[in-house]
C-alpha cells in the first residue's frame, strides 16, 4: 500500500510541469501592479510625516528592509534613488528576464516597501507574501525568460528534489489564496451590514473610497433599491466559492477564474482599486490556472527571443 502511494507520488512529481509561462504571466502581472504604482506616484506619496510618526520611513518593527538598512530617514534623494532602482527591477520581472535572479529581488522590493511605506493598500501585502512563496520556484528556474516553453523531457529530467520543493511551494500558494478568501468571507458574515445586504451601499456611498460623482449618478437608482443586496450577498457567495475551488477538479478551475476576474474588475472600475485588482488577477492565475495549461499565444514571444539569441550567436 505504502509502495503504491510512493510510486503515485513519484509519478506525479516527475510528470508535473512547474516552470511554465503560467506562473510567468502571474508574476509579471503582480510586478506590473506595483510598477505602475511607483511610476504614477511621487515618492512623497509613500513617505511623509503623519500625526503619530514624525520620522519616515517606518523602521520601528523591521530592520531587514531596504529602507532600514540604508540610512534614508527623511532623505528624499535616497528614497527617490531606491524608487528608481525598484522600478528597474520590477521592469525586469515584468518582461520575464532571469527569474532565478529577479524572483528573490522582487520579493525583497515588495517586502521593503510594504513594511516601510505609509500609503499602500492590501495588494502590496498580498504581493510580498506570494512573491516570497514563489522563491523556491524562481530560484530553480534556469530559463532566461519565464515565457520560454520547456520540452516534455526537460520537465521530466529536472532534479526530483528541486521539483518536489517547487510543487510544495505551489500548493502552499494555493492554500494561502484559499484561506485569504475564506478569511474575507468569515470576517464579513459577522457584520450586520453584510447579513442584511446593505454593506455594498455603505461602501459605495463612502466619500473617500466610494463612487465618484459620475458613476454615482449612473448607479443612484440601484443604490437605493432592494437590488443592492445582489452585489452584497453575491460577493459573499463568490468568495466562499473561491475557497471551495481549492477542492475542485482542475478541469473546472477556469469557471471559478472567470467569475473571480469579473468580481475584481468590477472593484477596479467602480472603486478605483486598479493596483489591487491587478495583483489579484496575477494571484488568481496562480490559483486557478493549471501550470501545465500554458498560454499558447505567448510562445510567439518565445520564438522572437530564440531568433534574437541565434542572431547574436
Amino acid at each position: 500500500m505504502l509502495q503504491k502511494i510512493e510510486n503515485k507520488l513519484l509519478e506525479y512529481i516527475i510528470n508535473e510541469k512547474v516552470w511554465t509561462n503560467v506562473y510567468g504571466v502571474a508574476r509579471s502581472i503582480i510586478a506590473l501592479s506595483f510598477l505602475l504604482t511607483l511610476l504614477i506616484n511621487d515618492t512623497k506619496v509613500f513617505f511623509r510625516p503623519t500625526s503619530d510618526l514624525s520620522e519616515f520611513p517606518v523602521c520601528s518593527n523591521v530592520s531587514f528592509g531596504l529602507f532600514c538598512i540604508i540610512p534614508t530617514t527623511g532623505n528624499y534623494i535616497i528614497l527617490e534613488v531606491i524608487r528608481f532602482v525598484s522600478i528597474i527591477i520590477l521592469l525586469l520581472v515584468v518582461i520575464g528576464w532571469r527569474p532565478k535572479f529577479t524572483g528573490i529581488l522582487h520579493w525583497y522590493i515588495m517586502y521593503s516597501w510594504n513594511t516601510a511605506a505609509i500609503t499602500l493598500d492590501g495588494g502590496e501585502q498580498v504581493s510580498s507574501v506570494i512573491t516570497f512563496l514563489l522563491i523556491p520556484i524562481t530560484l530553480t528556474d534556469h530559463r532566461k525568460w519565464h515565457w520560454t516553453k520547456l520540452k516534455e523531457d526537460e520537465h521530466k529530467q529536472c532534479n526530483i528534489y528541486k521539483k518536489a520543493l517547487c510543487i510544495i511551494s505551489y500548493w502552499f500558494i494555493r492554500v494561502q489564496i484559499a484561506i485569504l478568501y475564506l478569511h474575507s468571507t468569515v470576517a464579513k458574515v459577522f457584520e450586520e451590514e453584510w447579513i442584511n445586504g446593505t454593506a455594498v451601499y455603505y461602501f459605495l456611498e463612502d466619500p473617500i473610497f466610494g463612487l465618484n460623482p459620475y458613476l454615482h449618478k449612473i448607479f443612484d437608482y440601484f443604490l437605493t433599491s432592494p437590488l443592492i443586496i445582489l452585489p452584497t450577498w453575491g460577493t459573499l457567495i463568490i468568495q466562499i466559492s473561491l475557497f471551495g475551488a481549492l477542492f475542485v477538479n482542475k478541469k473546472y478551475w477556469k469557471y471559478f477564474l472567470l467569475v473571480a476576474i469579473f468580481m475584481h474588475e468590477i472593484f477596479a472600475v467602480i472603486l478605483g482599486l486598479i493596483s489591487f485588482s491587478l495583483v489579484m488577477l496575477g494571484v488568481l492565475i496562480l490559483y486557478l490556472r493549471p501550470l501545465d495549461k500554458e498560454f499558447s499565444s505567448i510562445h510567439i514571444k518565445n520564438k522572437i527571443y530564440k531568433r534574437k539569441e541565434e542572431e547574436v550567436a
